[in-house]
């Protein structure tokens, strides 16, 4: 992404413009490149939502190899319906809404199989709950939010905000700031710059 294109926080402030790129759009531009048959287009469609489609699964508590199928199934399904894609601006909720009915339908006939004998443990594994779609729809919308928000920021703000929130176990701001090459004592104020 060009950094000259986004906005700085002041700029934002001054002039009152959002300074995340209109996500829409971007989609918009992906959906006709890749209808033009741009598989360059094709690529960045699937990697901007990979983590969107693999994270339902995940929820619906299927395995990775079940999730790597799940997402695959959702690829063809994309490809497929793309041409009739009314709405490019409405895809992450269509690849969500696409994916958690495919994980519903799997945890379903999942819930049908007989036991056979030796796999007891591997059905109980199986969570008898199947996830509301609204909530899940919800959920994954404000993730991909996120993942957009984290994903524009400055590298060096990136790679404190993916210490200090998404490694497990939480790390201690000493050891963040170490490997950072950062004064211990700034890193609450780095943190709420960025």
């Amino acid at each position: 992404m060009d950094r000259s294109a986004v906005l700085s926080y002041s700029d934002v402030r001054r002039i009152g413009v959002p300074a995340l790129p209109d996500r829409g759009a971007i989609d918009e531009r992906l959906v006709r490149d890749c209808l033009n048959g741009d598989q360059a287009a094709w690529s960045a469609l699937l990697r901007r939502y990979k983590n969107l489609i693999y994270s339902i699964p995940i929820k619906y508590g299927f395995s990775a190899d079940e999730a790597n199928d799940v997402f695959q199934d959702v690829c063809v399904e994309l490809l497929a319906e793309l041409p009739r894609l009314r709405e490019p601006r409405a895809l992450p909720k269509w690849l969500a809404q696409v994916t958690a009915h495919r994980c519903a339908r799997l945890k379903q006939v999942a819930l049908r199989l007989p036991v056979a004998e030796g796999t007891a443990d591997a059905v109980e594994e199986v969570p008898a709950a199947i996830p509301d779609v609204e909530d899940l729809l919800l959920e994954t919308e404000r993730e991909q939010a996120l993942r957009d928000a984290v994903t524009s920021l400055s590298p060096r703000c990136r790679r404190l905000i993916e210490r200090l929130f998404f490694d497990s176990p939480p790390r201690p701001y000493a050891e963040v700031a170490r490997e950072l090459n950062l004064a211990s004592g700034s890193i609450g104020f780095i943190r709420g710059r960025c």
